[in-house]
């Protein structure tokens, strides 16, 4: 399965420096995806640039930024210190300047270095310049686990970032959500947190014509359905989505059509294509790998008994979280800190009553 796969290419993906572009299978690396996807917005913008460290002369810590040094120049293109917070500051200002900076973070725990510039200053500056300064600009880098780096560098932040009014926060999945929602980010006048995942750069997903074209965008906020189903909803982001697809693909096997919901964006949330697969099949399941206190399947719970919708459950709402507890170093309890397919495939039986 591609879950157990992506575990296993650990830290030696980190020097992964050379993928194809795509195979004659039409397959696409996410990192190939995040890279086009850059290209391409360069190329369209002038304004568009990207700062952080070692996104220049070494071609980016995973590789996401080769070629556009050489291509672009250094005055697009800029290696910064090893200082967040100093660098997102010139990035923020730049954006109120209407340049569009696309802020690169090694991994969005270094960001917490400049919290204070993503939210008190490119977050809430629109609202409170009555609208007369824009913030254009996209922070992103690699989120959640990716496999031994510990505590300090395995959370997820999609519950963090999109907690708050005044940004936009997306979450890909596949080639075709880094590419498509990368380029609709870029394009944004607000700010947008672009919250990827490392163990996925490595990965290659097959992609249609449509999606290698230039035009290719995808619209924040609307989430897509993976897997069509009639007896429970899964509802998943980023690395989770694999989890859950996997969990689906056991739950065939025993008569169990389960419905699969990427989200893609956290921020405005898509409830819209949730109340309509619950209305359908009458049971839900949310997972991710985040903490579960104040997580996004808390937020979707909350969704679900504010609306109409509460009323078609037939069984109480079921959260696959990671668990409650900075993440262990050692492989065999990390794995056992995040949510596994047969974590899912337990959930869906209880809500369904299966034995």
């Amino acid at each position: 399965m591609l879950s157990s796969i992506v575990r296993n290419i650990g830290r030696a993906q980190r020097n992964f420096s050379t993928t194809p572009q795509l195979s004659a299978a039409k397959k696409l690396f996410v990192r190939d995806a995040i890279n086009a996807a850059l290209d391409e917005e360069m190329e369209r913008d002038e304004r568009v640039f990207i700062l952080g460290e070692e996104v220049a002369h070494y071609d980016g810590a995973y590789k996401v930024t080769r070629g556009l040094w050489k291509k672009y120049g250094e005055k697009r293109v800029i290696d910064t210190p090893i200082t967040e917070m100093g660098f997102t500051g010139m990035a923020v200002g730049a954006a109120f300047a209407g340049l569009r900076p696309i802020c690169e973070f090694m991994t969005m725990n270094f960001a917490m270095q400049s919290i204070d510039q993503i939210i008190n200053s490119a977050a809430k500056t629109f609202y409170m310049s009555a609208g007369t300064v824009n913030v254009p600009i996209v922070f992103r880098g690699p989120n959640g686990a990716a496999a031994g780096v510990a505590a300090q560098h395995s959370q997820c932040y999609g519950a963090w970032y999109s907690h708050c009014p005044g940004m936009k926060v997306v979450v890909p999945f596949d080639s075709e959500d880094a590419k498509g929602l990368l380029k609709a980010a870029i394009r944004d006048p607000d700010p947008v947190v672009c919250l990827e995942n490392e163990m996925l750069y490595g990965v290659a997903f097959p992609v249609s014509d449509e999606v290698l074209d230039k035009d290719f965008v995808l619209p924040i906020g609307k989430a897509k359905i993976m897997r069509p189903g009639k007896h429970v909803t899964i509802v998943a982001h980023s690395f989770a989505v694999q989890t859950a697809l996997d969990a689906a693909n056991e739950l065939s096997s025993k008569g169990i059509e389960a419905e699969v919901i990427n989200l893609r964006s956290l921020r405005p949330l898509d409830t819209e294509t949730i109340f309509k697969s619950v209305q359908k099949t009458n049971h839900l399941v949310t997972v991710e790998q985040g903490w579960p206190q104040c997580g996004i399947g808390s937020e979707i719970c909350g969704r679900i008994m504010e609306h109409e919708t509460f009323y078609h459950l037939d069984a109480p709402v079921w959260r696959v979280t990671g668990a409650d507890i900075p993440m262990p170093y050692t492989k065999s309890l990390e794995a056992a800190a995040l949510p596994q397919p047969h974590d899912v495939v337990h959930a869906v039986n209880k809500v369904l009553g299966v034995k």
